[in-house]
């Protein structure tokens, strides 16, 4: 691709907001991504950066709310965001169709985000120009 094609890109974040810089970094991508005129697919969480999905995420106020970040760019640019279904329920983290299958006492997936199977990774392999990855690093 020339620098000046625009080019569609899946982002896929495998680090959890406070313990990594992996969302935060992926987020300014983001946001650079979209003033350069370019266009995001969608958000893939894995792994760990499915914290990022949780609604019960509350730091304290002198602290960025990563997962409130993330919800408000993803809502304020129509980009669809996906939580691994793996990933997410050995973190305790269930939209409301899996807390009636596990019976569980409540749900806590944040909109928008959903959840997904690795299917939907493939799909953006398979449509995105280019899949970056925001790993935990260490």
């Amino acid at each position: 691709m020339s620098p000046h094609t625009p080019c569609s890109f899946t982002l896929v974040i495998t680090g959890a907001p406070y313990s990594s810089q992996a969302p935060q970094t992926a987020l300014a991508f983001a946001r650079a991504v979209l003033a350069n005129g370019h266009r995001i697919d969608r958000v893939f969480l894995y792994g760990d950066g499915v914290h990022l999905a949780s609604a019960l995420t509350s730091p304290p106020s002198d602290e960025v709310n990563w997962s409130r970040a993330w919800q408000d760019f993803l809502e304020s640019h129509n980009i669809a965001g996906f939580a691994c279904i793996a990933s997410a329920l050995r973190r305790g983290i269930v939209d409301q169709s899996e807390q009636q299958r596990y019976e569980l006492p409540a749900s806590n997936l944040a909109a928008p985000f959903t959840i997904a199977g690795l299917g939907e990774w493939v799909d953006s392999v398979a449509h995105s120009d280019r899949v970056i990855y925001f790993h935990s690093g260490g």
